[in-house]
């Protein structure tokens, strides 16, 4: 039987070699390769095809559920397990919508890791304790969307609405304290279509302000701390 391929996401080194050394004690492992950020982790996806991506959502240059997107749009096959230490019940359904098999704690014991990731190459996902087949996650994502509407009185479609990348693009630079005007200058697009994102982006994430949105992205790890302060 052919090993499982799988490739290492995670901004950290120690982690990653952490991930790795778990995985080469598992005759059915094979760590084709690692990734510091996503734009990397995406090429890589692309050029190595591994089985699965172990991901962090806390990364340079593209977060972790962005990347998770683009690859399933690519490649519907590779299993994506998030890594991450980001975790509460919107952060779950963000991934699982993105197209994650799994969300794990990264305290998660090794043998855990192992049984989650062979869970996920069955065809499996894994939420909590939860072992669901493909209908019975689309029940539970339908569960938290209706949850958070009746709670919040928010119409269905604006409930867990996923930045688009241009948004995510406009939200970063807000982090960083860029106005309005700077953002549009900085990625080339009118002062209104900068307004135009804000406010879809305040719509879908529920926050009334720009600080709010900031502290949003950043309490999740969309967006980097790192990245914010180096503006």
């Amino acid at each position: 039987m052919k090993p499982i391929r799988v490739l290492v996401v995670d901004d950290h080194p120690v982690f990653r070699q952490g991930v790795r050394d778990i995985l080469e004690t598992e005759a059915d492992f094979e760590v084709v390769g690692e990734a510091a950020d996503g734009e990397v982790a995406l090429q890589l996806s692309r050029t190595l095809c591994p089985d699965v991506v172990i991901m962090d959502i806390n990364l340079p240059t593209m977060n972790g559920l962005q990347v998770t997107g683009q690859i399933k749009a690519e490649q519907r096959d590779i299993k994506v397990i998030m890594l991450t230490g980001y975790d509460n019940v919107e952060q779950v359904f963000h991934a699982i919508r993105a197209g994650a098999s799994a969300y794990c704690p990264k305290d998660i014991m090794p043998d855990r890791l192992v049984e989650t990731i062979h869970t996920a190459i069955k065809g499996f996902y894994v939420i909590d304790d939860d072992i669901l087949t493909e209908s019975g996650v689309a029940l539970w994502l339908d569960g938290e969307v209706a949850a958070k509407a009746g709670a919040a009185g928010l119409d269905m479609e604006d409930v867990f609405m996923p930045l688009s990348p241009r948004e995510m693009e406009v939200l970063k630079l807000v982090t960083k304290g860029l106005s309005n005007k700077e953002i549009a200058y900085q990625l080339g697009i009118s002062h209104q279509t900068v307004k135009n994102h804000m406010t879809s982006v305040l719509r879908k994430l529920d926050v009334s302000d720009r600080t709010q949105a900031a502290v949003y992205a950043l309490g999740r790890g969309w967006v980097r701390l790192q990245d914010a302060q180096n503006s």
